[in-house]
């Protein structure tokens, strides 16, 4: 198949266009900047446009002659970047994709938008009809993109919405490269109890997902929460990172107010001279934010089922960072 993801040279985008290389498919990739697998993407076939999902008509000559497009670009984990950005390029960015996706009757589109959408999970386990409560503007318009989305789809457009949990694994840069690097030193703070949920999701197991949204007949105008076959408590996360690293783990533990406070202090002092917080609120409500979903509904209907347990993708995470010189 001709296929084009957007967002596909970082760390998500390049295992999904690694996964569609293996299997024949021709892929154009479109991202906003060279992402850390640039290289080694173009040298496996893949053709790469530098450009932005904002560029309307960069992204209707992309999209055309492909059969199946995957969104997955979008402005994340940017604490500085203005309220518009993210409109822009979330919200406003898939709304280009879709309607070039209609104008030029693509098989099938599917948008990768995020389990934040659901925030702060009050009922445990969360499914796709739980509250739409998105807690930061990333969420907000990650679901807004969902919505205008939805609207082009009522022209024709054959399309699907995946909303994956906590991404992880080899070649991921982000929030747990910082997860191990602070399990490594064999003492973790912990703020608060430990005991509210997470839900991981290995990156092989939402590529997985991918292809099945592209495929099965039954996921045209569906939504669906991804991840791994069960949730577990940040005490058992952290237990199992240190079990992958071989490290003897001791979890001290301490009050969360003062470190929301302090991550508010942070940001207050450091957004209006332009600087990256080091701590932000987002970050701290890691340790705060119940994250914890069943995947039910993707099971019945696609046939998803995660094949990479959370030991195992941890541990393949583990070799890659020390591997490539993270630890």
């Amino acid at each position: 198949m001709r296929t084009l993801v957007t967002g596909g040279t970082g760390f998500t985008g390049s295992h999904l266009v690694r996964r569609l290389l293996a299997r024949g498919d021709e892929v154009r990739v479109l991202d906003a900047a060279p992402g850390l697998f640039h290289d080694e993407l173009a040298g496996l076939g893949a053709r790469i446009t530098l450009g932005s999902v904002t560029d309307a008509a960069l992204v209707d000559r992309l999209v055309a002659g492909t059969d199946v497009v995957f969104h997955l670009a979008a402005a994340f984990r940017k604490i500085n970047l203005p309220k518009r950005d993210y409109w822009e390029i979330n919200a406003q960015g898939t709304r280009h994709v879709a309607e070039a996706g209609l104008r030029h009757r693509v098989r099938r589109l599917v948008y990768c938008s995020t389990q934040g959408v659901h925030g702060h999970v009050v009922q445990v386990p969360g499914h796709e009809g739980s509250p739409i409560a998105p807690e930061d503007y990333y969420q907000q318009t990650k679901y807004e993109g969902e919505q205008l989305l939805w609207e082009v789809a009522k022209q024709g457009l054959e399309a699907c919405v995946i909303r994956p949990m906590g991404i992880y694994g080899p070649g991921d840069p982000g929030r747990f490269l910082m997860l191990f690097r602070a399990v490594r030193r064999g003492r973790f703070l912990m703020f608060g109890d430990g005991e509210v949920f997470y839900h991981p999701c290995y990156i092989d197991n939402l590529v997985d997902a991918f292809e099945l949204a592209a495929d099965h007949p039954k996921a045209v105008g569906e939504t669906y929460l991804i991840g791994d076959d069960r949730y577990v408590s940040l005490n058992e996360l952290v237990r199992a990172t240190g079990r992958s690293l071989g490290v003897q783990l001791w979890i001290v533990y301490l009050p969360y107010a003062p470190l929301w406070l302090a991550a508010a202090l942070c940001e207050g002092i450091c957004m209006p001279l332009g600087i990256e917080p080091p701590l932000f609120r987002r970050r701290a409500e890691w340790f705060r934010q119940t994250r914890a979903f069943t995947i039910d509904k993707a099971r019945r209907e696609l046939g998803f089922e995660p094949k990479v347990p959370l030991d195992e993708g941890l541990a393949r995470a583990a070799a890659w960072y020390v591997e490539h010189r993270y630890l």
